[in-house]
């Protein structure tokens, strides 16, 4: 028809219709995983001011301290989260040696005089204005992305269908250093959680079950012989006495234990309220902040808000194992499947030892307690499980 001309291109998608489309990374997000952790860093902004508005020597006379610093920690933690995203964990993978590079240097700068002594483990820089780096939460994320590469490397390129026992070593190697530095710190908690760690990349992997077996005979022996040989502090040995009998010292190195009990117990199905927990007013237990925060759970919470935390933790730990089975390359697998190993043991750690299941190891619970790197690392941890979501193929 005269005056009509038809446009041989496709008109140009609006804004709205680029996001909501089937490729767009918003529509390819893994939502339950990203809302549970929002709501665990949510929860546990409440559980920190709870635990910390009535101290005014932590909080110097403001007690909305503590709650707007983990509020800024969570937008900090989010911001990295995108910002993982953007760049992508298959960016990040050529990335790898500068990350372990600057990982072992940070954690290395800890035995030096910027390091500092915080609750017996000498682990933490101080950078000044209030605010502290710990390295070892950083050493976990780059353990992984680095065994990952190793251990990847060949099978992703069709090479080798599991990776062979040189590779294996190299990996282990690559954990080893930092974990020997965290060691010396001495951080035991961390070490543990790197150990685990170690052990659910090389069984993502495909790696021979002789290296596990005897990985786990390794430990094992080593556990003995620093125990027998008088390797670690006074306070370490105290905290494992204390899980031993807790009736050992319930004035001294079983109080926290006992407080911690006491707190759970007093919360019965619904709790308290909110704010009106009796030993969290009273400050009876101590680094209710951090170490301890599921107690004010426990307490204010009752039965029903801790088991909503370890319901939303349960959620995190299922859309991470989803996203290592839906991947389709060994390095996401392995990836997803260090940060499920990490975030599974530190979660069962923590809330084991409020319920005096577990010894007392100084682990944060993840997303919940009050802590720029602990919130900064894991928030980085769900940025790369988003990114091997995002850039698995579409299928149809």
């Amino acid at each position: 028809m005269a005056g009509f001309s038809v446009s041989r291109y496709a008109p140009e998608r609006s804004s709205w219709a680029k996001l909501t489309a089937r490729d767009s990374v918003v529509r390819r997000l893994d939502w339950p995983l990203l809302g549970s952790a929002l709501a665990l860093s949510f929860i546990g902004s409440l559980l920190v001011w709870s635990a910390t508005r009535g101290r005014d020597s932590l909080t110097h006379g403001d007690p909305y301290y503590f709650l707007f610093r983990h509020a800024l920690n969570t937008g900090i933690g989010v911001a990295l989260m995108v910002g993982t995203i953007w760049l992508g964990h298959r960016t990040l993978r050529g990335a790898v040696p500068v990350l372990y590079g600057l990982s072992v240097l940070l954690v290395l700068a800890v035995l030096t005089p910027l390091g500092a002594t915080v609750n017996g483990a000498h682990a933490w820089i101080i950078i000044g204005g209030g605010f502290s780096l710990q390295p070892s939460e950083f050493t976990k994320i780059t353990i992984i992305l680095g065994m990952a590469m190793l251990l990847a490397a060949r099978v992703d390129a069709g090479d080798q269908l599991h990776p062979d026992h040189r590779t294996v070593a190299k990996a282990l190697g690559l954990a080893l250093v930092p974990m020997a530095v965290v060691m010396l710190m001495p951080d035991l908690g961390s070490v543990m959680v790197m150990a685990v760690i170690v052990l659910g990349v090389l069984l993502a992997s495909g790696a021979s079950n002789r290296w596990v077996f005897g990985l786990l005979g390794a430990g094992t022996t080593g556990a003995v012989a620093i125990w027998q040989l008088g390797l670690l502090d006074d306070y370490q040995i105290a905290r494992f006495a204390a899980f031993a009998n807790p009736a050992l010292d319930p004035a001294g190195v079983g109080y926290n234990t006992n407080q911690a009990r006491i707190a759970i117990g007093s919360g019965g199905l619904s709790g308290t309220g909110l704010f009106k927990g009796s030993q969290t007013t009273g400050q009876f237990v101590p680094e209710q902040q951090t170490d301890f925060v599921f107690t004010v759970a426990g307490e204010e919470l009752g039965f029903l808000g801790a088991g909503l935390i370890i319901v939303l933790l349960g959620i995190v730990l299922w859309r991470a194992c989803r996203i290592a089975r839906e991947t389709s390359e060994l390095y996401g697998t392995i990836v997803a499947a260090g940060i499920i190993a990490w975030f599974a043991f530190q979660s069962f750690e923590n809330i084991g030892m409020t319920l005096g299941i577990m010894p007392v190891a100084g682990l944060p619970l993840p997303f919940v307690s009050y802590g720029g790197s602990s919130m900064f690392a894991v928030w980085v941890a769900i940025g790369l499980l988003q990114s091997i979501r995002v850039q698995r193929p579409i299928t149809a």
